[in-house]
């Protein structure tokens, strides 16, 4: 692959501005859209199969990424302190910082997998999708719990990377994963390359492939002889200090992931009793808001690592610079995306479903989808900021208190009380991703992050 060498720091009159962002957001943003292109690619080659299928793969999808944020979540702990270790200079500490991160979540996370594969069953009979949802959507769920580990281990080492600002390894590696998820999932779901014809059940393997696929790679990514001898990436032993501080930092992250998620797995049930039509549009929605979310999530994750390298630096006004250059960063980028939203949204919808009762919900879906992605966008941002900081307490308190207290009564009320059907119960969401926002762009504002300490 060839990227061994980390961005080198250098403090001059460029440093926190608009270019120094979008160097590292780019390939960021690039591998988070790509890891998103998985799913992307489950629900547009599922989609064809039918409205049923389509909702399947949303609503256990969505299950499965509620029960693995919090692992995933843990382990993007793991920038923060190769970040600051870095940008302290002792980069000879980062590989140890990654190791302890790994030790301390994948086992955990296998046993969670083993969980959710043998008791698929069982939660969607909690959920009760409908009775043509519901076999589609147990397949799909065992299927994508073959990949939660891979997904972990993946994660973990991608952190690593960012932290060290090589954003180009990551990229790669997903990259290379698409193309064997995109291969299998047309091989195993149409039958396709001499592949067993399996349907839902076939995009979940072929995406827990992937996943396993993108951790190989990442591997050896790791170990290459480089890297090794610059940040000292071979077996070091789990030591409970370190592992200790990692979760004082993880847990606040992992928390708030899997509180959302849940949320949003809830939110996503509402939705599936409305219908398979609605179903289905609101995961042809959600997937075409990644297109924001995940550009969001890549500058997210270059001012982590810039705000981390910084205050590893004692370079507070650099902080602040890097903060409103990534903020200006995604704004530019949702109001092109909001403007497509606008532009075509039956186009956008057509890619997952041509089922005329799932396009009927796009215009007005998307044009409520065209402000909930720049409030999210900003949300996402300013918390990957807040976490190369290392303050991750106060926003899982404020994610978690509106998640439930504010979305989901909000949603079933717009959606159900003041009969606004599907529209109605994303434009809950919008009023309180809007919140969100808000509150979290003050809480960085206020400064309280200096006084945090890793």
């Amino acid at each position: 692959m060839g990227f061994e060498r980390s961005e080198e720091i250098r403090i001059d009159g460029t440093s926190g501005g608009l270019g120094e962002v979008a160097r590292p957001a780019g390939p960021l943003v690039l591998s988070q859209m790509l890891i998103t292109a998985m799913g992307v690619a489950d629900a547009a080659i599922v989609g064809r199969l039918g409205a049923s299928e389509l909702a399947a793969v949303g609503l256990a999808g969505m299950w499965v990424w509620a029960l693995s944020a919090f692992f995933v979540g843990a382990a993007t702990a793991i920038q923060t302190f190769v970040a600051q270790v870095h940008g302290a200079g002792s980069p000879e500490e980062a590989g140890g910082w990654c190791w302890q991160g790994m030790a301390s979540v994948v086992p955990i996370a296998a046993t969670a997998s083993l969980l959710l594969f043998l008791g698929a069953n069982a939660m969607l009979e909690m959920i009760a999708p409908s009775e043509t949802v519901a076999p589609l959507a147990r397949g799909y769920m065992r299927g994508r719990a073959l990949g939660v580990v891979g997904l972990v281990f993946a994660v973990s080492l991608s952190s690593f990377f960012r932290g060290i600002g090589d954003a180009r390894t990551p990229f790669v590696a997903t990259a290379i994963a698409n193309l064997v998820n995109l291969f299998l999932d047309l091989g195993l779901v149409y039958g396709w390359y001499g592949f067993p014809k399996l349907g839902v059940v076939g995009a979940g393997i072929a995406t827990s492939t992937s996943e396993w696929c993108y951790a190989g790679i990442m591997a050896i990514a790791f170990f290459r002889a480089p890297i090794r001898r610059a940040f000292r990436t071979g077996w070091t032993r789990p030591d409970l200090d370190p592992v200790v501080r990692l979760w004082r930092v993880g847990l606040p992250i992992a928390g708030q992931w899997v509180t959302e998620m849940a949320a949003l797995a809830l939110f996503t049930t509402f939705v599936a009793r409305m219908g398979d039509a609605a179903m289905a549009a609101s995961h042809a929605f959600v997937q075409i808001l990644s297109l924001s979310f995940m550009q969001a999530e890549g500058i997210s994750m270059a001012a982590s690592t810039l705000v981390g390298r910084y205050i590893g630096a004692q370079q507070l006004d650099l902080v602040r610079r890097s903060f409103r250059s990534s903020v200006l960063l995604g704004t530019l980028l949702t109001v092109g995306v909001g403007a497509l939203f606008l532009a075509i949204p039956e186009r956008l919808v057509g890619l997952f479903a041509d089922d005329p009762a799932v396009l009927a919900y796009a215009a007005p879906l998307l044009a409520v989808g065209a402000l909930y992605q720049y409030c999210d966008a900003m949300a996402i941002v300013t918390d990957g900021a807040l976490r190369g900081a290392g303050d991750t307490k106060w926003p899982f308190f404020a994610r978690s208190a509106l998640a439930w207290g504010m979305l989901l009564p909000l949603a079933w009320l717009f959606a159900f009380r003041f009969d606004g059907g599907l529209t109605g119960a994303w434009l809950g969401g919008l009023v309180s991703m809007a919140l969100l926002a808000a509150l979290l762009f003050f809480r960085f504002r206020s400064g309280a992050w200096q006084r945090i300490r890793i």
